[in-house]
Formats: C-alpha cells, sequence, structure tokens
C-alpha cells in the first residue's frame, strides 16, 4: 500500500489552481489506489485518488480530464 507524498499532492494542487477550483472543494485520501479515480462525493467535493502503480506526474492530464468531465472546472478553465 503506497501513501501520497506532499510533493505529489502540490502537483495535484497545480492542476487544480490552474483550473480554479478551489482546494477547500477537494478531498486527497493518503492512501493511492490503482488506476486513480475522481469523483463527487454526496456533499459536493470532489475525490481524487492518486494511483499506485503510474507516477502522479504522469497521471495529471488523466486528472484534468476527469475534472473537467466531472464538471468541477470550466470549460476553458
Amino acid at each position: 500500500m503506497a501513501v501520497i507524498r506532499l510533493p505529489e499532492i502540490e502537483e495535484i494542487f497545480t492542476v487544480l489552481d490552474r483550473l480554479g477550483i478551489s482546494r477547500e472543494a477537494v478531498v486527497i485520501p493518503l492512501t493511492k489506489r490503482d488506476p486513480g479515480s475522481v469523483r463527487l462525493l454526496p456533499d459536493e467535493r470532489v475525490e481524487i485518488v492518486a494511483p499506485e502503480s503510474t507516477s502522479v506526474a504522469a497521471w495529471l492530464s488523466t486528472l484534468e480530464a476527469a475534472l473537467r468531465e466531472l464538471g468541477a472546472a470550466p470549460p476553458n478553465g
């Protein structure tokens, strides 16, 4: 079981900031799980689970696309 590290969380924050998504609107569990996921929680926050077998840096484009598809980011954000 792999645990997400602060530098990886900061990489995720870079995507959130670029898209104009508040960090307060996001939950990032400390445990990584494959294949990584992005989902809307019942309380309207977005849960971002980092992948275990892929680097977070390599997964960022997938994260951004998932956030847009979920409607968490403006289309041109």
